[in-house]
């Protein structure tokens, strides 16, 4: 092989909508690439007209996240180095959700879940009654320490089996959200968010195949947060709080 050929990367990128193809592009190969320097170099100097997110580009926002060679991976974090498969990058749009076009997934149905998880917090205090502190110590907020740290990135939900078999389940990032609200005292959504959670494609429809938790780029664990909500629920039927 050549020292020009060893100095290119040969990249199949998602071209179009739900019914579009891959189509391949020689960019150059340079130290410390990420795959989005590589999706930002095809849209820059080769086709202007390639859709793709991205905005902070160091790890924060989690906008720029794509399928990379089968795997949703972020994209500002992931060097060619390590996921290039002789010289080769296949990247395609998040799975499990509509393409609008290119690289670009449709979120709406990610978000709609989220929401129907009970993912927005009910407070219980007006803005005129003074706040009620939490610990760090406390054993509810121990619990949700790495929940909460989810920005929301879809990774989990791209990658999850069950959402990919069942298009009613919620999703690892919803049920993670529900779970952290759970354990908030200061919430006052607890009953209905429970009954959610536990109905179809709820918390029960979770295999705990763990896929949410070897692509979380943050390292969480969606899969124990689902796990403490299968206990609630199960103590809340043992009590006739919930209707089977």
């Amino acid at each position: 092989m050549s020292q020009a050929e060893t100095n290119v990367l040969s990249v199949s990128i998602w071209r179009g909508g739900a019914d579009g193809s891959f189509q391949t592009y020689a960019v150059p190969s340079r130290e410390n690439q990420t795959v989005l320097d590589v999706v930002t170099h095809v849209q820059r100097h080769v086709d202007p007209t390639l859709a793709y997110r991205f905005a902070c580009r160091v790890g924060m926002c989690g906008s720029c996240a794509m399928t990379v060679n089968g795997r949703p991976r972020w994209t500002c974090r992931t060097h060619v180095s390590k996921v290039a498969r002789g010289g080769r990058l296949e990247i395609a749009p998040l799975a499990n959700m509509p393409v609008i076009r290119d690289l670009a997934a449709d979120m709406r149905p990610f978000f709609e879940k989220w929401q129907g998880a009970g993912g927005a917090f009910e407070p219980t205090r007006t803005r005129r009654d003074p706040v009620e502190p939490i610990r760090p110590s406390e054993p509810d907020r121990v619990a949700v320490d790495e929940g909460i740290e989810c920005i929301n990135c879809g990774v989990c939900y791209a990658g999850c089996d069950t959402v990919r078999w069942n298009p009613d389940y919620l999703g690892p990032a919803a049920l993670n959200r529900a779970w952290t609200l759970m354990n908030d005292r200061r919430d006052g959504a607890h009953a209905p968010r429970l009954a959610a959670i536990a109905a179809d494609g709820g918390c029960h429809a979770c295999h705990s195949h763990q896929s949410c938790q070897d692509f979380c780029p943050q390292g969480l664990s969606p899969t124990g947060s689902i796990s403490g909500l299968k206990r609630l629920a199960t103590r809340a039927y043992l009590r006739g709080e919930l209707k089977p």
